[in-house]
């Protein structure tokens, strides 16, 4: 039982560390008293009181979502739309990603760049069929993106382009787990074997007309996100929690899949001293855009990518105790070498996992090195990520 206290303990820890003043002044999703009625344990997570989690422990939770699945409320993140003749060319100028060649209803993970090339927020755009931009990004984000946004969005106008941005007031769950694409099924009437990792279409889910299904998520499982008109947000969640396979889990289990899959928390593991480069996260950046260098911070980005980096983003595995966020890394001498953006114990390989940065000469796969837990030198390796394999769908 210590294991599961301190681990939920490193969640609460985590998960509060963005403080706002007092839980009055936290912003509240749709599903805040359905959370606290089924046992939630509330905490402040980027202003927002969500659940970090419910009755089950954290490791159940976690272990339940990989084994099953698992509904999360992320209705925190923000949800916006970019219409108008110029919507690719808009925001094509704030990030890296090749929007111009996603087909229909396809998505892909982006970076807001700035200038230097440091990321201001990773987000999913998806190009829909109905002539708009679909964007989630991070809601410990969501007050600089949509300035960020607003502000760019005036110069580009000024410029006699056109596009507009509308922030959205919707839920927005996820359902995460093997089973998900079975148990969402049941909801819906489009054939789920059709949609592909990425992929999204709008349909009516359990009686809610309106939805926007997209297939991804956030824990390295098959899964989908439902961006749902916020009225009908509960009832939405309570349909799903029908199914026996279903249980709700809080940011404490998002937080070590997530980890165990190998993605990033903002804050923690990228940020704007961060660029895609050291991140490791080379793969955002179409061909089309390295060839064209017309987003922001691309001059530095690309000079990176040929000249290489003094750092860069691995993942480690440890012996003995947990390796949390801040933990030094080292190398067999003694010297400061990187340091730890997160860590836990992974529940389902029973060993401690983390990621961090270190030089670049340290980052091979096998490389061993030490982290310092509790001013004692723990034996590390240099690990390949995602830690636990993923396992996003693809249509056969």
């Amino acid at each position: 039982m210590l294991g599961v206290r301190s681990r939920l303990a490193s969640a609460v820890r985590l998960y509060s560390s963005h403080s706002h003043g007092g839980t009055e002044s936290l912003r509240k999703t749709a599903l805040y008293e359905f959370h606290r009625s089924e046992g939630g344990r509330m905490v402040d997570f980027a202003g927002w009181n969500m659940p970090v989690q419910y009755k089950d422990s954290h490791i159940n939770s976690h272990l339940h979502t990989r084994q099953h699945c698992s509904l999360f409320d992320v209705s925190h993140m923000l949800q916006s739309k970019v219409t108008g003749k110029d919507r690719v060319m808009f925001m094509e100028s704030l990030i890296v990603g090749d929007i111009a060649e996603l087909k229909d209803n396809q998505g892909t993970l982006s970076l807001f760049t700035n200038d230097k090339g440091g990321i201001m927020d990773d987000l999913i755009v998806t190009r829909t069929s109905d002539g708009h931009l679909y964007i989630v990004s991070n809601a410990g984000c969501a007050d600089k993106d949509s300035a960020h946004m607003k502000e760019q969005l005036a110069k580009f106008k000024a410029a006699g382009k056109e596009a507009d941005v509308e922030f959205l007031e919707a839920g927005l769950i996820a359902l995460q787990g093997p089973s998900a694409a079975r148990v969402l099924q049941e909801g819906v009437s489009d054939d789920l074997h059709k949609l592909p990792f990425m992929w999204s279409a709008v349909m009516t889910v359990f009686g809610v007309q309106g939805c926007r299904v997209t297939r991804c998520g956030y824990t390295g499982e098959d899964g989908f996100e439902i961006s749902v008109p916020i009225q009908s947000t509960v009832e939405l969640a309570k349909s799903l929690l029908k199914n026996s396979e279903v249980k709700l889990a809080g940011l404490g289990a998002r937080d070590s899949l997530r980890l165990e899959a190998g993605l990033c928390l903002y804050g923690n593991d990228i940020d704007e001293t961060t660029t895609p480069v050291e991140a490791s996260l080379l793969w955002t950046i179409g061909k089309r855009r390295r060839a064209a260098a017309d987003f922001p911070g691309a001059e530095i980005i690309l000079r990176q990518i040929k000249e290489k980096t003094r750092r860069k983003r691995v993942g480690l595995t440890s012996a003995g105790p947990p390796v949390r966020q801040h933990t030094p890394i080292l190398n067999l001498d003694g010297k400061v070498i990187g340091e730890v953006t997160s860590g836990c114990p992974s529940p389902c390989l029973k060993q401690n996992i983390a990621m961090g940065y270190v030089e670049s000469e340290y980052s091979k796969l096998g490389t061993p090195i030490k982290v310092e837990v509790r001013k004692k030198m723990v034996d590390a390796v240099v690990t390949k990520m995602p830690f636990v394999s993923t396992k996003y769908y693809a249509v056969k």
